[in-house]
């Protein structure tokens, strides 16, 4: 949409130029009226960037952050609906229908790339997503004072008193509605970018809030980042597979929850996938 606007807008102010400069009275505008829309296109993706530039200036991740920034959201969902398809990662989805209508959720999926939170952002655009991330992220260049708005939760993955706050925090967004939460079991992203079994841990946030967990896979997310340095095509691939309800797993602990979970995701994403454990 954002980038349509951009090029939209961009033709008309060639167009414009051409106009007041009397190029359609000859054949200068044939060649006047390109370079015009591509450095209007230019200038307008610059502002754009300049923009969100802007945004993440005056963010302080040391204040906290209470409540999800509709401005930061929307902007990120605005670029991201723009931008992504044009620089080359074409997403399909299956299983959206199986989203519940309203309510939070604890969203799960496998993780293999860095690509994978920006897509899981596209695909879940307006259910105001609040991701688990590791805490160095917080020092990445604009995103981390864009996640801190968007209330994403910094773990530190290497002290289980620390993570244990920060599931504690996830609780509490979900039990005061502020945003659904969303998670890699997995902890990390291995180096055969491939599935391997869950930290348990993270379930007890939906034991606690009695929210459904959906389970969800990303496929060809592990080149994502470098073909669209090398200006190749990414087609990646999101499935929610199933939610699983607060009764379904209400006489379950969170190791059998993660199994559950764990093998949902080994099935789907099939053997090649899956890391020999």
């Amino acid at each position: 949409m954002l980038l349509g606007v951009i090029i939209a807008v961009a033709l008309a102010a060639a167009l414009g130029i051409c106009v007041l400069t009397g190029s359609f009275a000859g054949l200068m505008w044939l060649w006047l009226a390109p370079v015009l829309w591509l450095g209007f296109v230019i200038l307008g993706i610059v502002l754009a960037f300049l923009f969100l530039l802007l945004l993440a200036s005056v963010v302080d991740i040391k204040k906290e952050q209470k409540e999800d920034s509709k401005l930061y959201r929307k902007t990120i969902e605005l670029y991201l609906q723009s931008a992504l398809r044009p620089l080359g990662w074409h997403i399909t989805t299956k299983g959206m229908e199986k989203l519940p209508k309203s309510g939070r959720f604890l969203l799960v999926c496998n993780h293999v790339s860095l690509a994978d939170p920006v897509v899981l952002l596209r695909v879940f655009s307006g259910r105001q997503l609040a991701f688990i991330s590791k805490r160095e992220n917080q020092s990445m260049f604009i995103v981390g004072k864009v996640m801190h708005k968007m209330l994403c939760q910094p773990i530190n993955r290497e002290n289980d008193k620390e993570a244990l706050k920060t599931i504690i925090k996830c609780i509490q967004l979900l039990r005061d509605d502020k945003a659904s939460v969303a998670v890699f079991p997995e902890g990390y992203i291995h180096e055969d970018k491939k599935l391997h079994h869950f930290r348990s841990g993270v379930f007890k946030i939906a034991k606690k809030t009695e929210v459904p967990i959906v389970v969800c896979t990303l496929k060809n997310t592990k080149d994502a980042i470098s073909n669209l340095l090398h200006l190749r095509r990414t087609d990646i691939e999101a499935t929610v597979l199933e939610v699983i309800t607060p009764e379904q797993y209400a006489e379950l602990g969170t190791t059998e929850i993660a199994q559950q979970v764990y093998e949902l995701m080994a099935a789907d994403l099939g053997p090649d996938r899956v890391a020999e454990e």
